[in-house]
């Protein structure tokens, strides 16, 4: 054991937390009686001080995690010990996963792991480590202030940190690593267009947490989160499973540092792409909805036992080249892991093909917002645009007229349903159902048959 008390949802409900209760509750004037306005410290400050990630100008952290889109009121952690994953009704499907070879060697990922955590302090590495079935597995969020274990990357030295790219560079494909590195890079973009001075908005504010130690043979696995990217990794031998994983952003497109940045451009084609080769009779079960919500997103943090139904036009019920389409838009999501396991994964995917089901909400233009999820027995894709928060105008990192107003963020909304969504704020998520995510079902079978 690493001495690490499981964080309850109590303990992580840090003052951002109840300042979005606030706001459920009496608006923004009650959050403004409650909190006042206060500033972070540098992005150099130590991670101890991050769960008060309290923006500039009282700004929102992140607004409440209601329709399952953050960690906050609404959604709550489950223990590790009695997630059963996302189930249609509560029964998990058996026998869909099997601890076998899959012929892509992880040495390398492994040597990787290990050598960023040597090159760690005794006191980060304590931090950072846990046990392989911690609760720690299911304590991430999307939310930018919500309060985080691990190693902060923005109190690494450069070196520590590249050691960190290094990681996520064996465990992401490159695609995956340039959307990983792009999401912070506009996290950064977010508070520089809100005033800087935010410590939970910036490149540095994400951490790794490892659970268990890195073996070629042992489970292990890290994770490595912040505000928009919650990425699980589970490894036993030579299989992976990457799930969940949170990826979004605020805004999708702006230039940070002369690098232009432009984000969820493949989720977004691929979706459109697969809507509009329905048939007018396969339109009329895809989609339940000219018009989405302002948060639709069932499956994201806080819901590791969500029960949800199949909805939608099924698999069996399309062309081959429409399944080809479908297997198209997985592939996005699924071809962030790097490419070995990646396929490993799409064969699983395939295997459900027929009783996979598209649902869809929203206009289907070039700019429309909207929803949509792809849904099987071993994956759920969840694509889901939103109102702003905290930005609002071009990509100029220019803070409009309500991002310095009083009323704490931009867009009018804070994701409550005041603003209008766009492709300019978008939340994605990738799960594996039936007691794939974290590899809890690989890691019950390894205790079961190894041990």
């Amino acid at each position: 054991m690493h001495g690490h008390r499981p964080r309850t949802p109590e303990t992580a409900r840090s003052r951002r937390w109840f300042m979005n209760k606030a706001l459920l509750a009496g608006g923004v004037a009650a959050m403004a009686t409650m909190t006042g306005c206060s500033s972070d410290s540098a992005d150099t400050a130590s991670s101890s001080s991050s769960s008060s990630g309290s923006a500039a100008g009282g700004m929102p952290s992140g607004g409440p995690g209601g329709g399952g889109g953050g960690m906050g009121p609404g959604a709550s952690q489950v223990k590790y010990a009695d997630v059963k994953g996302v189930t249609t009704d509560g029964t998990v499907v058996e026998d869909l996963y099997s601890i076998h070879s899959a012929d892509v060697s992880t040495d390398a990922l492994v040597k990787a792991a290990q050598t960023f955590l040597d090159g760690l302090s005794t006191k980060e590495r304590t931090s950072c480590v846990f046990d392989i079935d911690a609760d720690e597995w299911t304590a991430w969020s999307n939310v930018d202030g919500y309060d985080r274990k691990g190693v902060r990357m923005g109190d690494l030295t450069e070196k520590q940190r590249n050691l960190g790219y290094a990681l996520l560079g064996k465990a992401l494909s490159a695609d995956g690593l340039t959307r990983t590195r792009g999401i912070m890079k506009l996290n950064a973009f977010l508070g520089d267009s809100n005033g800087g001075n935010q410590k939970t908005l910036t490149e540095g504010h994400y951490f790794f947490t490892f659970m268990g130690t890195p073996s070629t043979t042992q489970p292990w696995g890290f994770q490595y989160e912040g505000h928009h990217v919650a990425i699980n990794y589970f490894v036993l031998g030579d299989q992976v499973v990457m799930t969940p994983t949170f990826m979004g952003s605020e805004p999708t497109t702006g230039t940070y540092k002369g690098e232009r940045i432009t984000l969820f451009r493949p989720e977004t084609t691929a979706g459109l792409a697969m809507i509009r080769s329905l048939t007018t009779a396969q339109r009329a079960e895809a989609v339940s909805s000219q018009s989405n919500g302002n948060e639709d997103m069932k499956a994201g943090a806080g819901q590791d036992n969500l029960k949800l139904g199949y909805e939608g036009l099924k698999g069996s019920d399309l062309t081959s080249a429409q399944q080809e389409k479908l297997l198209d838009l997985v592939g996005v999501y699924v071809g962030y892991l790097n490419e070995g396991h990646a396929e490993v994964k799409m064969t699983e995917v395939r295997k459900h093909l027929d009783d996979t089901y598209l649902y869809w909400m929203g206009e289907t233009e070039d700019d429309s917002a909207f929803y949509y999820r792809v849904h099987s027995p071993v994956v759920l894709i969840e694509y889901d645009a939103q109102a702003p928060l905290f930005y609002k105008g071009d990509s100029s990192a220019t803070p409009s007229a309500s991002a310095s107003s009083d009323a704490g963020g931009p867009g009018g909304g804070m994701g409550m349903g005041g603003g209008t969504p766009s492709q300019e704020h978008i939340h994605t998520i990738i799960r594996t159902p039936n007691g794939g995510d974290y590899g809890i079902d690989l890691l019950k079978l390894h205790l079961e048959n190894d041990h």
